[in-house]
């Protein structure tokens, strides 16, 4: 044989033999809004309580112990309920209108998580782990969920 051959051959062989250890597998999807808002508990002259904007990046990573078929932590598709929210329910608004906390980057991050576990986690395989909410490339709050 050809020394390219068995190597290729020996390579197949070691790959078949590696024992898949155990742990935790965690993913990860952003999605991102464009949305207003002034923070309305900071005094008057904090640049933040005027009216401003940002283009939000919200990131969710999931974890799960085993993952289901055909090697998934969930399949990303399901994250689409996710997407919608954001889209009909924040993007193109004034935040603190809209959201039941004031719209700082760290309540958003915590809001999103209490949303995401209440209307889409029952629905699918994985588990979140935590949200990170960013208002700039260089500006974020991360929001990790209680192990339960």
């Amino acid at each position: 044989m050809p020394p390219r051959l068995e190597e290729m051959m020996a390579l197949s062989a070691s790959l078949s033999a590696v024992e898949m250890p155990p742990g935790t597998v965690s993913i990860g999807k952003s999605f991102t809004f464009e949305a207003g808002h002034r923070l309305t508990g900071l005094p008057p002259e904090h640049q933040c309580s005027r009216q401003h904007g940002h283009s939000y990046i919200v990131e969710v990573e999931l974890v799960a112990d085993e993952l289901v078929a055909p090697g998934f932590v969930t399949d990303f598709a399901d994250l689409k309920p996710f997407k919608a929210f954001l889209d009909g329910q924040l993007d193109h608004r004034n935040l603190h209108e809209v959201l039941p906390v004031e719209p700082t980057s760290e309540l958003l991050a915590r809001y999103l998580a209490g949303w995401f576990i209440q209307h889409v986690e029952p629905g699918i395989a994985g588990r979140l782990a935590a949200v990170r909410v960013r208002e700039t490339g260089s500006s974020w709050a991360r929001f990790e969920v209680a192990v339960r």
